[in-house]
């Protein structure tokens, strides 16, 4: 790889962009595409495709045989709220190829003691997330049950189109967050996309069974968005 291409290529991973290599078999030829230029690519179509899968392959094309190498950001899972559900939720998300964050300005819960392994921020949220990088390769959870920690986070998350959005709740209380969130100014197609009651119905009660339920919705909204647009892999 040519020192220009590969300095591109690192420019794009460390803003977190996708791109997708393009290799010439027979003649060894290389050109990155980045994947805010691939709808307008001549090999669009593949392009979009492997885009879509995060998978590399070869290809055949009017022009030969090349071989696409993607770069997909790895998916990160921020949490605000350092509670008990959090504590079974990181590791869940570890597991599955998550890089995962816990903020929460609160001390006393948000320590390293309580959560090895996992990066902590006891930050309040317009410290801890602006430097996150969130995007739509973040799924991000509000555990906190607090209004004055959860609702600039979520606000955080609206902005920067993540693509699960999920917050602890009761519909009651979640009727009470849309009507604060509509006051900032969001409208109720952008609330709409969080997930709330968060998780997926599946009769949970203990911290442990939640996190499970929250873990599925996020894979299961990961998939749909797989299958409708470039967007997300998981790391594998």
């Amino acid at each position: 790889m040519k020192l220009d291409i590969l300095a591109t290529l690192n420019a794009e991973r460390e803003a977190r962009r996708a791109a997708i290599l393009v290799t010439d078999v027979a003649s060894g030829r290389q050109r990155l595409v980045k994947a805010a230029d691939a709808a307008k690519d001549p090999l669009r179509a593949v392009l979009v495709d492997h885009l879509r899968t995060g998978k590399s392959g070869m290809e055949e094309t009017a022009d030969g045989r090349v071989f696409l190498t993607v770069y997909v950001p790895a998916p990160q899972l921020v949490i605000t709220g350092a509670v008990h559900i959090s504590q079974a939720l990181a590791p869940i998300g570890k597991m599955l190829g998550y890089d995962v964050t816990i903020v929460d300005p609160r001390t006393a819960f948000a320590s390293p003691e309580r959560f090895p392994d996992v990066k902590v921020i006891a930050e309040w949220p317009d410290t801890a997330l602006p430097p996150l990088n969130v995007d739509r390769y973040t799924a991000f959870v509000a555990l906190t049950h607090d209004p004055k920690i959860d609702d600039p986070a979520l606000a955080h998350a609206l902005k920067r189109n993540c693509f699960y959005i999920g917050a602890l709740g009761s519909r009651k209380t979640h009727g009470r967050r849309v009507e604060r969130l509509k006051q900032q100014g969001f409208a109720e197609a952008d609330i709409a996309r969080i997930a709330a009651p968060i998780g997926l119905d599946i009769g949970a009660v203990s911290p442990a069974e939640i996190a499970v339920a929250i873990m599925a919705q996020i894979t299961e909204k990961l998939r749909a968005e797989a299958d409708e647009e470039p967007a997300i892999k998981a790391a594998s």
